[in-house]
């Protein structure tokens, strides 16, 4: 099989490929012995630990068996899944505008239980009001030169919104003291947001830490990501959004998600960073 036309593909396959080649190595087995384990040819094995035939489940399954490693498998088998959308530039995801984006993710949405959300740039999503989403998303249109669809992705992202306060579903966001700063808006817009964000505090399927900027740190700031259950991760960059789908990864984002939390004030706490913040525009 050719190279996928995807550079970014064809290097996530390779990166799998070097990682099975790896486990070979380790357990000290022969292209040709690993292939008589497994019960393929030759000329499969050598396919796959060269990235030409991207490997199924079960072949990585047999692979990692064969070289008694099975405990490596499941993290291997969500790579190769992922591999060929785990990175997806912004460009293509915005290219019919930003209303279809919003929409794209409302089955994920609704089918999660549990959101873990980190944020060090804007207000979440989630917790927008109408008139700070329409600000922001005009300014990521203007920026990426998508269609002009604000009004209608803006919407979508409110009607997207509803299982915040729909289902048994739980949401934890930790965000930086810096988002309650950032001036997206007008000041008028920017106080509404941070009074909807105050009310959003006595929801009770709802946990909203900040981190101080004052205080000292164990855990550095990092760019904004969520955690849906314990499934996958999204975490965005400027110029892609990633869905991360290996149990290390996910291990990893919870991880950091835990040390963020521990160290975000809650309660009264928050509530006066919140105030203060809504006090500084005049």
């Amino acid at each position: 099989m050719s190279q996928h036309p995807s550079s970014r593909v064809q290097k996530a396959r390779e990166a799998l490929a070097d990682r099975l080649r790896e486990i070979r190595k380790d357990a000290g087995i022969s292209g040709r012995e690993l292939a008589v384990r497994c019960g393929w040819s030759e000329s499969k094995s050598s396919r796959i630990g060269n990235a030409r035939t991207p490997p199924s489940d079960a072949d990585i399954r047999a692979w990692c068996r064969a070289c008694t490693a099975e405990d490596q498998a499941p993290d291997l088998i969500a790579a190769n899944r992922q591999s060929a959308g785990a990175h997806v530039e912004w460009k293509r995801l915005q290219r019919a505008g930003l209303r279809r984006l919003q929409e794209s993710t409302g089955d994920l949405y609704r089918q999660t239980k549990t959101f873990r959300v980190y944020v060090s740039d804007v207000i979440p999503g989630f917790l927008q009001t109408a008139g700070y989403a329409s600000a922001l998303l005009t300014s990521i249109a203007e920026f990426r030169g998508t269609p002009d669809d604000v009004s209608e992705a803006v919407a979508a992202r409110i009607r997207r919104n509803e299982v915040l306060s729909k289902g048994r579903r739980r949401f934890s966001f930790v965000l930086e003291e810096s988002v309650l700063r950032y001036r997206m808006c007008s000041a008028e817009t920017m106080a509404a947001q941070l009074g909807h964000l105050l009310g959003v505090l006595d929801l009770q399927n709802v946990a909203v830490g900040i981190v101080p900027l004052s205080d000292e740190r164990d855990m550095w700031p990092m760019p904004t990501f969520t955690i849906f259950d314990d499934k996958r991760v999204h975490a965005d960059t400027l110029d892609a959004a990633s869905t991360l789908t290996q149990p290390s990864q996910i291990e990893l984002y919870a991880r950091a998600f835990e040390r963020l939390s521990q160290q975000a004030v809650r309660g009264a706490a928050a509530r006066a960073l919140i105030a203060d913040a809504v006090a500084s525009l005049g």
